[in-house]
């Protein structure tokens, strides 16, 4: 293999993508271990590196005596084609080794634009694409991440699903798999067993039916597969796993920083955001621990940004003795502290003023709507007020670039509310001319709604593509004519992969011919702008007989039978069904952290409750 690739990497884009040895890379013995796992991301290395969740996998499983955890991305198109002219299995990193070689492939599903690079991926490695077809000889092959909360389009090609957290969940998977093969479990003995662990799913243990109208119309699962398949998720942040010495890579990967994951969920309640309905509860890690484990990623990486994430960083409730805990130790060591992104009406000018001190970029700020009465529909919480509160307090501070993030295609939306987003930009842009006395710079990303399962929204159609494109083509005509606007940046996501993402979103297991016929076709990376081929996806719908309309831009009603209704992430659906009613009627729903209970289950189902890093609040339950 190592002669094969030696000829290869000078003849491929960034052969740093496939060498090994980073700093921090783990290398453990093969044979000194009884669970080898390989962690795949199904995009490039540069993307892959930056995922924080296959940093702490790779060192719980690391950790462990008996096990070794390796990595694996998914090759260019050219590397690919380099690969199967040679007859090069796709293999991982540190050990060199064939990915068929491994007993588990955990493979990360981060959204739907990866599905056709999931194929690459299997096949590269030389297992058949479905489950079905695989025997003893293969390893099994685990996908995790939050995709997970429908899994059905990918369901025939994976053996097991982990729904929710992995940190404790990956132990109990490898101690399962160990003791399944010290029975002489044969593999579908070795699936009925794995799924015995809490939040695992196994496809083959689920027969769907369909009714005459094409939906379904049952999810029934084998003697002794649980009904319902509820997330795992970690209760203690200060007590749970982190990697403190994460793989440095030799190129430069997308988020090259330090990634100080200071809290999990969001109780916000945005009716159009999957993250924030699957990752509930909040739970924050304290002060003390978040400046341990910053010291000891300074120490181990040698950067010089420290990126503090979460869903809505501003909201964790120590951020300002937290931001000046870290400027404090480390702006004499010209180490920066960031927000990725910033809830408006969270922000402030202490907070302002605190970040400037050791950040030079822009901030970034995501109102969603370009009007109140829209704001109010999708639950964003967020007023007039605050934009201009927060964004002058960013001016006054002295910062003159802002990234605003908007949403076109969400329920009820007019084209007053689509010239809403230019005219709000319009106001931030005066506002910062007048305390700066000169003009500021305001980056503006419009993307488009797609429906996602779990959340209030879920059962609406998505507009179609005239229509997201006739009120794309109405905000770039006033972005352009406006010469008030010509300090603003205006950028928008291609509407096309937005219409796959609505298809593959909320699919049912009979996607999985569409997916595998546009990977045949040649589709690959269909993130990226100039591979995409919303051409041939249209082909493969078409040869499988299935129409984009039903899975898209149809209404679905509370009684259906959703593909995804045996997976929960604790969130009640009567929660959800009353959410959707508050958005039709323009009803606002209060934060739980700041107001009462709002009975969403979550917390119930899961034995959990909010943690918060300044103590537990008093939330009052609904009677």
């Amino acid at each position: 293999m190592q002669d094969k690739l030696r000829c290869i990497l000078p003849r491929v884009q960034k052969p740093g993508r496939y060498t090994d040895a980073e700093w921090n890379a783990a290398c453990k013995d093969w044979d000194m271990v009884t669970a080898r796992v390989a962690l795949v991301y199904p995009d490039i290395y540069e993307v892959g590196e930056s995922y924080l969740g296959l940093k702490i996998l790779y060192n719980i499983v690391n950790s462990r005596a008996d096990a070794l955890a390796d990595r694996a991305y998914a090759p260019w198109p050219d590397m690919e084609a380099e690969m199967r002219a040679e007859g090069l299995p796709l293999f991982a990193l540190e050990s060199r080794r064939p990915l068929a070689d491994f007993d588990l492939l955990g493979i990360t599903i981060q959204h739907e634009l990866t599905y056709a690079n999931i194929l690459t991926v299997l096949d590269l490695a030389g297992l058949p694409l479905r489950s079905a077809g695989r025997g003893p000889e293969h390893p099994l092959v685990l996908g995790g991440g939050p995709s997970t909360y429908n899994p059905e389009p990918l369901a025939e090609f994976f053996d097991l699903f982990l729904v929710g957290e992995g940190e404790e969940a990956i132990g109990e998977i490898l101690d399962a798999l160990a003791e399944g093969r010290r029975q002489g479990l044969d593999r579908p003995a070795l699936l009925r067993y794995l799924a015995g662990v809490p939040g695992v799913y196994a496809p083959s243990l689920y027969r769907v039916d369909y009714a005459a109208n094409g939906t379904v119309a049952a999810v029934t699962p084998e003697k002794g597969a649980p009904a319902r398949v509820l997330k795992r998720i970690v209760l203690d942040l200060d007590n749970a796993p982190f990697s403190t010495a994460p793989v440095v890579p030799y190129i430069e990967a997308v988020h090259d920083r330090i990634t100080l994951e200071i809290m999990r969920g969001c109780s916000r309640g945005c009716r159009f955001c999957h993250a924030g309905m699957v990752y509930r509860p909040v739970r924050e890690r304290s002060v003390d621990t978040l400046v341990k484990l910053a010291e000891r990623l300074v120490c181990s990486t040698g950067y010089d940004e420290i990126s503090l994430v979460s869903l809505s960083s501003a909201d964790y409730s120590c951020i300002g003795p937290l931001v000046e805990e870290l400027r404090q130790r480390f702006e004499a060591k010209g180490i920066n502290i960031s927000l990725p992104s910033l809830r408006i009406d969270s922000f402030s000018v202490d907070l302002a003023q605190g970040l400037k001190a050791v950040r030079k970029a822009g901030l970034t700020f995501a109102p969603e709507a370009g009007t109140q009465r829209l704001r109010n529909v999708i639950n964003k919480n967020v007023t007039h007020e605050d934009m201009l509160t927060a964004a002058g307090a960013a001016f006054s501070a002295g910062w003159d670039l802002i990234k605003l993030y908007f949403m076109i295609g969400l329920p009820t939306e007019t084209d007053d509310d689509v010239r809403g987003i230019a005219d709000t930009t319009r106001e931030l842009l005066q506002l910062g001319r007048r305390i700066t006395g000169k003009a500021v710079r305001i980056n503006v990303s419009v993307s488009s709604f797609v429906p996602k399962p779990g959340t209030p929204f879920q059962w609406h159609p998505q507009i179609d593509e005239a229509a997201l494109l006739a009120r794309q083509g109405l905000l770039k005509g006033l972005f352009f004519r406006d010469r008030a606007l010509r300090w603003a940046k205006l950028s928008w996501h291609d509407p096309c992969t937005s219409m796959l993402e609505g298809i593959l979103s909320r699919g049912d297991r009979r996607l999985a011919a569409v997916i595998e016929t546009a990977w045949r076709l040649g589709c690959r990376f269909d993130a990226w702008s100039e591979l995409f081929r919303w051409d041939l996806w249209q082909q493969a719908m078409s040869e499988c007989g299935l129409g984009a309309g039903f899975y898209r831009s149809r209404s679905r009603s509370y009684d259906e039978v959703l593909p995804w209704d045996h997976i929960s992430s604790g969130v009640d659906k009567c929660f959800l069904i009353h959410e959707d009613e508050a958005a039709r009627q323009g009803r606002v729903t209060e934060d739980c952290r700041r107001g009462r209970c709002t009975t969403c289950g979550v917390c119930p189902a899961l034995g959990g409750r909010v943690t918060l890093a300044g103590g537990d609040i008093d939330v009052p339950s609904e009677s």
